[in-house]
């Protein structure tokens, strides 16, 4: 497993810089949210998240997580207002997650670890392609939503129940007419700030959205993600598990707050 970058100890999120020296540089995601910190900026427009459901393709194990790819060729499904100019097109929508529902989420509140992270990716229409657009300092933009411990949630459900067919690295089958609306919470109240990919190549070009309320799961759909492996079909098993970078030094960022 020592090829490529992963989340165990000999390749995981420490070993990163080895490679990808950039994840030391000035601008790196994910961070701890300090609430008292944030400032409020009254000038911070309210998202607009329009989804279209048809524009739902494939679920995909990569190895890391697993993503719902969504066909980026046209406007159908997009973010606007927000801290953005311009119109961002929703390319993938992925996860992050701990091995106990003590820890999981990439960005912290005040030090509060959540049990996992939605990422919803969005790209800068203003640039050809979403991999011209990742490169770029304003090429990308990132909804975050926190998943907490609770109830169960439905809307979730649906994109878990598709996971057994790609159990394994490497694994794809189709996810057709899927709302990724129906996973954001009912306030988009968000904080703000310029960041990086929590992924190698780390690259320094998200604007990251992340919303203040949390969703519900259960601690039963929690295990549904940690079914998962990293390891693919013939290679000695390994549980997707903690696949979460560590919040990075702020370095003088500032994080603005939609909200009072």
């Amino acid at each position: 497993m020592s090829h490529g970058w992963g989340y165990a100890e000999n390749n995981g999120p420490d070993k990163w810089c080895e490679s990808f020296p950039i994840a030391n540089g000035p601008r790196q995601s994910p961070i701890d949210i300090v609430p008292s910190a944030a400032q409020y900026d009254p000038a911070l427009q309210p998202l607009v998240l329009k989804y279209d459901p048809s524009t739902s393709i494939d679920i995909l194990n990569n190895g890391h997580s697993f993503q719902v790819t969504f066909a980026d060729d046209n406007d159908n499904s997009t973010l606007t207002g927000g801290p953005i100019s311009g119109t961002y097109r929703l390319k993938q929508f992925h996860f992050h997650w701990g091995a106990n529902d003590g820890r999981g989420s990439e960005h912290t509140v005040g030090g509060t670890k959540y049990a996992a992270e939605l990422h919803l990716v969005h790209w800068n229409t203003k640039y050809p392609s979403f991999s011209d657009a990742a490169s770029q300092p304003d090429g990308l933009a990132v909804v975050g939503v926190f998943l907490e411990v609770g109830g169960e949630n439905p809307q979730l459900q649906t994109v878990l129940d598709a996971l057994d067919p790609i159990k394994a690295k490497g694994k794809q089958t189709s996810f057709a007419n899927f709302d990724p609306s129906t996973l954001l919470p009912s306030t988009l109240d968000y904080w703000t700030y310029d960041g990086s990919l929590t992924t190698p190549p780390l690259l320094e070009s998200v604007t990251w959205i992340v919303c203040k309320q949390s969703i519900s799961v259960s601690p039963a759909q929690m295990q549904k993600f940690r079914s998962l492996l990293f390891t693919a079909d013939g290679e000695e098993p390994c549980c997707m598990v903690d696949n979460y970078r560590p919040p990075q030094p702020l370095k003088g960022r500032t994080v603005r707050a939609s909200f009072k």
